[in-house]
């Protein structure tokens, strides 16, 4: 089960936001909404499937770009499934997260003396790295949850052969002396419980369990979204089955 929500630990504030209606995704990049009545494609900010979010009719909200040499005017932000609004910006997390440890935020982070984003260990680049006053260094890759089933939130929403990569060579770096987390960081409030989506992605499901095992570190957050804002949330449990 997740806590009450602690509204004053981080907020990303996203600026310009616009109200819309979804229509239809033509691919994996663009979507197709219609703003003030009027039809505009969009950039989706998440190349996730998000199939059961993303349906005809759904409100959304965009962010307007003021890059005036970009092909579209908007980003989809995020959608509501039901009376749920879900961030679905696939950038969000890595930022929320990497705030929230420079403010001291996140339990277990609270002695770090250098904290920089994204740094190449073997063939991956993760998220975040660190070192402790202590001396002792770490990785953390943060994944963004979308997938919602009846209160239980679960990743990966489609295939990721890119995730077990992940995860492989997290465990890789704890082999070799690092710490190592997998940060999952759901993108909505309204969950229970989180697992991997072992049907969807079994090999993602048992790397996870593997690094789970191996001694790496999973962390799970929900989060408070609003049109122009994702909050941290509180820490939840790790749960897989079996």
């Amino acid at each position: 089960m997740f806590h009450e929500y602690r509204t004053e630990v981080l907020v990303m504030r996203y600026r310009n936001i616009v109200e819309a209606v979804f229509t239809s995704r033509p691919n994996r990049f663009i979507a197709e909404v219609v703003v003030d009545g009027k039809q505009e494609s969009v950039h989706v900010k998440n190349t996730g499937r998000c199939r059961e979010i993303l349906v005809k009719g759904t409100k959304v909200y965009l962010e307007k770009s003021g890059n005036l040499k970009r092909k579209t005017n908007y980003s989809l932000i995020s959608a509501y499934k039901g009376q749920i609004l879900i961030n679905i910006d696939s950038q969000a997390p890595n930022q929320v997260v990497f705030e929230a440890m420079k403010e001291n935020r996140i339990r277990g982070f609270e002695d770090l003396s250098l904290l920089i984003k994204e740094r190449t260990f073997g063939n991956s680049r993760f998220d975040i790295y660190y070192e402790r006053s202590n001396g002792l260094k770490g990785y953390i890759e943060v994944k963004g949850v979308t997938l919602e089933i009846d209160g239980l939130a679960m990743f990966p929403d489609a295939p990721t052969e890119r995730g077990t990569k992940h995860v492989e060579e997290m465990i890789n770096a704890v082999m070799e002396g690092y710490e190592g987390t997998i940060f999952f960081l759901i993108q909505m409030p309204e969950v229970k419980n989180f697992k991997p989506n072992t049907v969807m992605d079994p090999k993602f499901s048992q790397s996870i369990r593997k690094a789970y095992e191996s001694g790496v570190k999973i962390l799970v957050y929900n989060a408070y979204v609003t049109k122009d804002e994702i909050i941290l949330g509180k820490e939840g449990f790790y749960h897989h089955d079996g």
